[in-house]
């Protein structure tokens, strides 16, 4: 790995990327186990629509590792390694920049990257608070560049199918819901000083495992109209909680139960959509393809229209490779990605609202966490018990 050149700071200022038809120049951030095992597939499976060209990270024994680990790809490498941000932003000049760095320096990462004119896909959390999703957002450009949170789940030909069946009427009216994360985390997990912390991680499981499945069943589903929940610390030595439950009212009617947790040994991530006329679910636990969806009719369906339920032939697995082909897409034409905007605006606030109904014990609505809110500032709302610092309702002053 080569020492980092003299270069100029990243300029503060850029103009927007616009449409523009590629091959486009990418480098990410963090060269961890998420990057290697996710991002490098992807990134590999788009060559050379897209090159990656540098790769940041402080530990210089990480970069040599990682510069090893991309050219077992065909179609990667060789990189650049960088151990200062901003100075790579400035040599490099990337059209696209693959953040993968602990959730508290997304905000910091993306605002440097999009202010270089660069497009920027950000493993989740975008960041940690609605405050940072809307700074992020006001420094974004028609025509690009644009900020997009990985959302791979939504991506692969099952949920497509099943999205387009739902939205088509074809499965009935849905009515009720089930959304399930339930994972297990041992206490070495939570031994990393990032994981569990507020300011480090932004949540617990609500905010860094269920996003996921959550941005799933809004994907199904559409816009939820009404939350309220439940959350505890029940078992880890975390300032976050490790289990938290909803009760969620979507726009369309359908109600739904909603379950995050890392105390469940029998993982398993599983979205279950019961409509008038058939149940959809969806049991994975990280990933799934089209065998991972059943269609269950009720009964009298003709088997005719059963036969139109059957998942496509093509079996495209949820993966960063398919969502990676839309941001490339959008880059070509100019136009907001898959991952960004509203959609992702409104899981996190569907985060922020579960935290709030949560530690308040009232439900909360759409647009009912405004500036002034402190649940717009930190998932934690300030809320006793809850906040670092703050005791518990009632706790004798220390």
């Amino acid at each position: 790995m080569p020492d980092v050149p003299d270069v100029p700071p990243a300029p503060t200022t850029a103009p927007a990327t616009g449409g523009r038809p590629g091959p486009f120049r990418a480098a990410v951030i963090g060269t961890g186990a998420i990057v290697t095992g996710a991002h490098l597939p992807a990134l590999a499976a788009r060559a050379p629509e897209v090159e990656l060209v540098a790769a940041v990270d402080v530990d210089p024994a990480r970069l040599e590792a990682f510069a090893e680990e991309v050219v077992r790809h065909p179609g990667l490498g060789p990189v650049t390694g960088w151990t200062d941000f901003d100075a790579m932003l400035a040599a490099e000049r990337p059209d696209l920049v693959l953040i993968g760095t602990p959730p508290v320096f997304h905000r910091e990462q993306t605002l440097a990257a999009l202010a270089a004119g660069a497009w920027v896909w950000c493993e989740k959390p975008l960041c940690l608070s609605l405050a940072e999703f809307d700074e992020i957002a006001a420094a974004e450009r028609e025509g690009g560049p644009h900020a997009s949170v990985v959302a791979q789940h939504r991506h692969g030909s099952g949920t497509v199918h099943a999205r387009a069946l739902l939205e088509s009427g074809e499965l009935g009216a849905p009515r009720v819901a089930h959304c399930q994360t339930t994972w297990y985390r041992t206490e070495e997990y939570y031994a990393v000083p990032w994981r569990g912390r507020w300011a480090s991680e932004g949540g617990g499981p609500t905010m860094g495992h269920g996003i996921h499945q959550n941005d799933l069943l809004l994907h199904l589903l559409g816009d939820w109209t009404e939350i309220r929940a439940m959350a505890g610390r029940l078992r880890h030595d975390v300032e976050t909680e490790d289990v938290s439950t909803a009760l969620v009212r979507f726009a369309n009617g359908a109600v739904a139960t909603v379950v995050n947790s890392v105390l469940s040994p029998d993982e398993v991530s599983r979205i279950r959509i019961d409509c008038d006329d058939a149940t959809v679910e969806l049991t994975h636990l990280y990933g799934h393809t089209n065998a991972d969806w059943r269609y269950t009719p009720r009964p009298g369906v003709e088997p005719r229209r059963v036969e139109r339920w059957r998942t496509p032939e093509r079996d495209v697995p949820s993966s960063h490779t398919e969502q990676l082909a839309g941001i490339l897409a959008a880059m070509r034409a100019g136009v907001r990605p898959p991952g960004s905007g509203h959609d992702a605006r409104r899981t996190l606030e569907f985060t922020a609202a579960l935290y709030k109904a949560a530690f308040t014990g009232r439900p909360v609505r759409p647009g009912d966490i405004g500036p002034d809110d402190p649940y717009h500032r930190a998932m934690h709302g300030d809320a006793p018990g809850w906040a670092p610092g703050v005791p518990p309702a009632g706790a004798a002053p220390t």
